[in-house]
Order: structure tokens, then sequence, then C-alpha cells
């Protein structure tokens, strides 16, 4: 397929500069048995937003919790290739020397402290800094900023707000430790679509006026290339498409698969079986 072919491309960053983060031939493995990631590569170039999309299962979540080292949390192992950032090898380190080093993890599921408030919610995110107490107090204020919403419930119990409000919370007490990067999984899960683009949008803002590289877990294909630039399709647990996000978005292939849209007319039920055939190459 030629579509394929075209959707390569040597590098993300067109000023040749090395990525932020690189992830080479990483093999996963679970309880010594289950193999989920196949020979994963991708990158992240600093200051860039990059998604990782694909169908639930398709080892998304694994690829982050093999950036973050969460892995070993559930049994799991990267037990083939590396895992670099910054031009180091990370893929041994403690999930809180990951963290130091200013990659953090917001799971999927807008994890919460929910007895605590909003704003104590936010301060545990600076827990590992060794900042004072007006430099804490700035940060909060530049969260405040960027998630007004969360302002206006600051006092509130984390537990009694909207899904969306926890997911700006996840989101901003990660910012509070100051992160270069933020491997985000999932933030449109459970979320009424105006709520999604409101999140969406924080991460474009973030993105653009700090200077933080996101890597973005999801399956909401057309949100997530609307605001990357960047996009690796996986299949499981296998990388089976990448290019620019425009590309990926144009792409006849990622329409049908993906999308559930096609260019030409309706398909009878033995077009969709030719068409998973067809589908086959990508695996």
């Amino acid at each position: 397929m030629g579509t394929q072919a075209n959707l390569q491309v040597a590098a993300v960053a067109s000023d040749g500069a090395p990525p932020l983060l690189r992830v080479k031939n990483a093999e996963v493995i679970y309880d010594h048995v289950i193999l989920v990631l196949k020979g994963v590569n991708l990158e992240v170039p600093e200051g860039k937003i990059v998604s990782l999309l694909g169908a639930n299962g398709a080892g998304k979540t694994t690829t982050l919790k093999s950036i973050s080292n969460l892995l070993r949390t559930e049994r799991g192992e990267v037990t083939k290739g590396s895992i670099e950032y910054q031009g180091v090898r990370i893929d041994r380190l403690e999930p809180h020397e990951m963290v130091k080093m200013g990659v953090i993890q917001v799971m999927e599921g807008r994890h919460c402290f929910g007895h605590l408030t909003v704003e104590e919610n936010l301060l545990t995110g600076a827990y590992t800094r060794r900042a004072s107490r007006s430099e804490i107090k700035h940060d909060l204020e530049r969260i405040y900023d960027y998630l007004p919403r969360l302002r206006a419930r600051r006092t509130s119990q984390a537990g009694y707000t909207s899904g969306g409000e926890q997911q700006m919370v996840a989101v901003g007490r990660a910012l509070m430790a100051r992160p270069k990067m933020v491997l985000l999984d999932e933030p449109s899960m459970g979320l009424a679509p105006q709520v999604v683009e409101e999140i969406f949008q924080i991460v474009k803002d973030l993105n653009q006026k700090e200077g933080v590289s996101f890597l973005i877990a999801e399956q909401n294909t057309t949100v997530a290339l609307r605001y990357s630039d960047y996009g690796y399709i996986l299949e499981n647990g296998r990388v089976v498409m990448e290019g620019s996000a425009q590309e990926l978005a144009a792409s006849d292939d990622v329409k049908e698969f993906y999308l559930g849209l096609s260019s030409g007319e309706r398909k009878s039920f033995r077009d969709v079986k030719q068409y998973r055939r067809r589908k086959s190459w990508l695996v």
C-alpha cells in the first residue's frame, strides 16, 4: 500500500534536533509470559504534542507505563529494546526518579484524592520539589490561570466535583511538579464532547505557552489529531502507522479503519469482509 509508505517519516522534528523521548524496539511482557508490546518505536520531540492512537487493548497504556516505569507494579517489564529520555536510558529507573527528571504520568480514570479539596490535591503535586512557599504559591496561581474552573472549586472536595473537573485536577497536579513531559492516558474517557475539547485546548495552551511536551494515549482519534503535531497508531502491540497529524487525519486508511468514514459509497457486508482482509497488512 502506498499510503503507509507516504506516512513514514524519518524524524518528527524538522530541525534535526535529537528527540526528548525515544522508544527503540521496545518489547513488554507481563507475568513473564504475556507479550503486550512487540517492537514499538516512537519519538517525542521537545515542545511537541504526540498522540498514541488505537483501540482499547492495543498497548497504549502499557507504552506509557513502560516510559514512566510503572510496569513493575503490575508485574510487567521491558524485556527488549530501550527507552531514552534526554539521551539517557531510563527503562531501569524507579518511578520517583522519573518524576525528578521531569516525566509525569497522568493516569487513566481521573485519579484524585477524593477526600481532599481541589487545592490540596494540586499541592500534592509539588511534594517532590524543594521549593519555597512563595514559589509553590506562584505555581498554584499559574495553574489556576490555565484552569480557571478549578479556582472557583478550590475549597470543594475533589470527590464531589464533575468528571471534567477531576481530569483538570489530575492535569494540574502533574503540572505542579513542573514537568518537561506529561504522559496523558485517555483524557477524553467518559467526558462530554465539549469537556473533551476544553481539556485538549488546555493541553495545547500548556504546550505553546509553557513548552511542556505531551505524549497522549487516546482512542478519540478525531480530537487527538486536531490538537497534535504527530501521531502513532498501535494495533496488537505494534506501531502500524505513523505520520504528522495532518497526514494521518487526511489518510483514507485512518478515516476508514479508525474514524468509520469512507470516501466511497456505503459498503455491503461482503465489502466489509474484504476490508478486514485488507486491513491485515497493518498487523
